[in-house]
């Protein structure tokens, strides 16, 4: 069996699924692999280890390790096939008998050959690898049908262990778009992921991104992050005019971007907005009214001129839905262009079960490319196009990805913009929540720039 014909087996079972999955990483995907399907279908089983033999025939190893539990049946098959002999790693050391936490017969200075069926972050491998080094065996080495392209492979090259595997999940989006039996919404989706891997390629800097924007407030905001160091936006989701005052001097200094609520000030008055104007001016942050446009363009042309809070005056971006349509963003465009103000459109949502579907994602990015002058670029979980011009703001970062009752997901500075190539972590609660705002924010501040650091090095892979 060769690639083509096991990548779409293993389709048709359901060992590859499409949708909106959390994966042990704590990372979200639309596509999920589960290959534990597989030990019911020996032919599967026996394909899968044939293929990963190939990829290690020539590697040193005296013993196979599976990484409990999906791969020990695949380990088990290669054993048997290739009378080799095999250990296993228990998850929990035995509390009764030899305590052992590797069964098998081994002899300390052996190399054993690690078998995995999916890397993400490659943490399972390295928690096996230790077990392995605790009994004094060594490991160089480890097989792997799948390679997600997440950054697992870079994760464990670092610690001098060398990755083998049969697919990248690049050539398994290509094999199924080719050879599956997809039903539309998965042609689409796919179709979408290929072309995001397509064009990641090695990050360009935000001072070197400014001069591909017709937007001037983005070249701005460029600009202002590549000096400042920072690309943290502090979502201020208080009700008192005070509070968020108080917060925006004090945590100016680390920002480049204060989101506001300007609606659930509950004691707003006109003086509160110039005084926000004074602070972003002082401490040079740029002021986000995360207003979420989404009526017909005649409706909110008022509402963002006029009315009560007069946001075109002292906003310097807005947001909107893209639902209304392209009326909608003219009317916006009518104020904002005059006053070179910048608009962002909500391409994904980072809460759970929302409704913002793969074809919703896609007519969004068509749409702004009607407005390159005043689109600045996307709210998203990660980056949706090649082009170098659009800013790209995650909302729901956080450094623990715990998620709340109310299904808001969380992903940490370095999934957001390491491994989503995002541009700007929005971090609330994280925050907020802190004994210590002030040192929160740095500490939040600082994650996000060495992420960013970091994405210039390497290619930071879409999915």
């Amino acid at each position: 069996m060769d690639k083509v014909q096991l990548v779409t087996s293993l389709y048709k079972i359901g060992a590859i699924k499409f949708g909106h999955f959390t994966l042990k990483s704590g990372q979200t995907s639309p596509i999920y692999l589960n290959l534990r399907q597989v030990i019911s279908y020996p032919d599967l089983l026996r394909a899968i280890a044939n293929l990963l033999w190939e990829k290690i025939r020539s590697c040193r190893f005296d013993s196979l390790c599976g990484v409990p539990y999906t791969a020990l049946p695949i380990a088990t098959c290669m054993s048997l096939q290739h009378s080799v002999p095999m250990l296993i790693r228990r998850k929990e050391k035995k509390a009764y008998g030899t305590k052992q936490k590797i069964e098998g017969v081994f002899k300390p200075g052996e190399h054993c050959l690690i078998i995995e069926d999916v890397v993400t972050s490659g943490g399972s491998i390295l928690e096996t690898a230790l077990d392995l080094a605790e009994e004094g065996i060594q490991v160089m080495d480890v097989a792997a049908l799948i390679d997600r392209e997440q950054g697992g492979k870079e994760s464990l090259h670092q610690k001098n262990y060398n990755l083998h595997a049969a697919l990248t999940l690049s050539e398994v989006l290509a094999i199924l778009l080719n050879s599956a039996p997809l039903s539309e919404a998965e042609r689409l989706l796919i179709n979408q992921l290929i072309a995001e891997r397509t064009h990641i390629s090695q990050r360009k800097s935000y001072a070197a991104r400014a001069s591909f924007c017709k937007n001037e407030l983005t070249k701005k905001l460029w600009t202002l992050m590549d000096e400042k160091r920072t690309n943290l936006a502090f979502s201020a989701d208080v009700t008192s005019g005070e509070e968020l005052l108080a917060l925006a001097d004090r945590l100016g200094p680390e920002i480049c971007i204060l989101k506001t609520h300007i609606d659930i000030i509950e004691d707003f008055h006109p003086e509160l907005t110039v005084q926000l104007r004074r602070l972003a001016q002082q401490h040079q942050f740029l002021i986000f009214e995360d207003r979420k446009f989404a009526d017909i363009g005649h409706t909110v042309k008022l509402q963002y001129a006029g009315g009560i809070y007069h946001i075109a005056d002292w906003a310097d971006i807005i947001n909107a839905h893209s639902l209304p349509g392209l009326r909608m963003i003219t009317g916006l465009a009518e104020t904002g262009l005059k006053m070179k103000r910048g608009l962002l459109l909500l391409a994904q949502m980072s809460s759970t079960n929302n409704l913002l579907t793969p074809e919703y994602t896609e007519k969004t990015v068509a749409i702004a490319k009607q407005f390159p002058e005043f689109v600045m670029g996307f709210i998203a979980q990660k980056k949706l196009s090649s082009d170098p011009q659009w800013i790209y703001m995650t909302p729901g970062v956080h450094l623990s990805t715990e998620g709340d009752a109310l299904g808001q997901q969380y992903v940490t500075p370095q999934q957001a913009i390491l491994e989503n190539g995002s541009d700007v972590i929005i971090v609330g609660r994280g925050i907020l929540k802190a004994k210590d705002p002030l040192a929160a924010a740095k500490l939040y501040r600082s994650a996000g720039w060495e992420a960013y650091e970091e994405s210039l090095k390497q290619v930071a892979p879409a999915v």
